[in-house]
């Protein structure tokens, strides 16, 4: 700040003492000055900061204004120096508004609100009455707005009832024709009703016909019970005697096979006393081998040739890659300028991406696995006009997002179980995303697997 410049901002903040705003500050002009204050910050070194925003010289005007608002209006407030600097700063930034302003004059076709939070930060005389000026042109906008928006309600709610009522009408129409048809309904169903009660009559009658015939039935059946049950003990004595003569039979059979088995006990014993005295005549040692033991096969617990092989693959093996790959409904999630910037970080961000996005199509359609490129967004001065390859989906992380976010999120999620495959060398990145249930590979190994396709 020149030296004329600092006792004029001097002489103006001595001169201006006395100005108060009679009313707090309006919330629009509040929200201008700060947003004025967040983009001044990063202008100044941390040492012309007050303490209480020292925290947020780091971040983004955006950041600084959703974070650090309150304490920057309160530091604007109470911190006359720190004010001066950033009035400076403004003025650097709205020289015409600045001077004009100083002039008594502000432009009439500047903004209200961006001339009372101007008027705010350099303090020229009537600052006050300015603020006030840009406080009420909002209320009356909002009014105007409030006004417009009451008008359109009101035409759509008059609409909603034209058409609530023609509806009501046509439902009235329809639930007149219903009651008509319901009527007719009730007049067939009161005829089905007087010949379903002429037939209950009648079925009436014939129950009493049929229950006199039970009645009848129950009779003879208890004369013919009483001849079955006279029956039924003869034939119950002539069955103990013949279970008598059956248990004879068994007795004199059994008898008659206890010989039989004497008979092929003892051929037994003399058969396997042979067989000892053999055994010891020819000294055959005991046998603790099987045949079964003799087929060569891979038991549970040891490893074949091809699964040693499987283990001692390098972490920059590219087949290391196509077994994670090959697991069934895989997903690759690739950190894209983590991988570019490792394997060809001299070409243009642009160019970049088109290699590595080329590489992954070949690699989707090659292992059939679903694949994610994710790109940092706040690397983009614009949107970028991409039209992503085949099989390979194309992510950008929003402002104020970084990829490896983004990356943790699509991570997170994936249902429990499934193979997840990320490629990034950034530490933080393979640790979140390992502790989320993924598999983290290094950008080398991916860029290996490209080189070889």
């Amino acid at each position: 700040m020149h030296d004329g410049e600092g006792e004029r901002d001097g002489e103006r903040e001595n001169g201006d003492e006395g100005e108060s705003l009679e009313r707090p500050l309006p919330e629009k002009v509040r929200r201008r000055v700060v947003a004025f204050t967040g983009e001044a910050l990063g202008g100044l070194t941390v040492a012309e900061l007050p303490p209480p925003l020292r925290q947020y010289a780091r971040f983004t005007p955006q950041r600084r204004a959703k974070f650090g608002g309150n304490a920057m209006a309160a530091a604007l407030e109470s911190e006359a120096a720190f004010r001066q600097r950033i009035a400076s700063r403004v003025r650097e930034q709205l020289p015409e508004l600045a001077g004009a302003l100083d002039e008594g004059t502000p432009p009439p076709a500047a903004d209200p609100v961006d001339v009372a939070a101007a008027a705010y930060i350099l303090r020229p005389p009537g600052w006050a009455k300015l603020v006030a000026a840009a406080g009420e042109e909002a209320q009356r906008a909002q009014a105007e707005r409030a006004g417009e928006e009451a008008q359109r309600e009101l035409a759509r709610l008059r609409e909603e009832l034209s058409q609530a009522r023609g509806a009501a009408r046509d439902e009235a129409e329809q639930r007149r024709r219903e009651l008509e048809a319901l009527r007719k309904e009730l007049d067939g169903t009161q005829r089905k009703l007087r010949s379903a009660q002429a037939d209950v009559r009648r079925r009436e009658a014939s129950l009493r016909k049929l229950q006199e015939e039970l009645d009848a039935a129950r009779s003879a059946a208890g004369t013919e019970k009483a001849a079955l049950d006279s029956e039924v003990r003869r034939l119950k004595s002539r069955l103990a005697e013949a279970e008598s003569a059956l248990e004879a039979g068994r007795r004199a059979a059994r008898e008659g096979r206890s010989v039989e088995d004497m008979r092929v006990r003892l051929l037994l014993d003399t058969v396997l006393e042979a067989a000892q005295g053999l055994r010891r005549e020819l000294a055959l040692p005991p046998s603790e081998s099987r045949p079964a033991d003799t087929v060569d096969a891979v038991e549970p617990g040891r490893m074949s040739p091809k699964d040693v092989a499987a283990r001692a693959l390098s972490e920059t093996d590219p087949a290391l890659l196509d077994q994670l790959l090959a697991l069934p409904q895989s997903h690759l999630v690739v950190d894209g300028y983590n991988v570019t910037k490792t394997g060809y970080p001299a070409l243009p961000l642009e160019k970049q991406r088109l290699r590595l996005l080329g590489g992954l199509a070949v690699l989707a359609a090659q292992s059939g696995a679903e694949v994610t490129c994710v790109f940092d967004g706040a690397e983009l001065a614009a949107p970028v006009l991409l039209a992503p390859p085949r099989g390979v989906r194309v992510l950008f992380s929003k402002p104020g997002q970084t990829a490896d976010e983004l990356i943790r999120r699509l991570v997170r999620a994936e249902p429990p179980g499934r193979a997840v495959v990320v490629v990034s060398s950034d530490r933080e990145v393979a640790d979140g995303c390992a502790a989320a249930g993924a598999r983290p590979v290094a950008s080398t190994l991916l860029l290996n697997r490209l080189a070889r396709s």
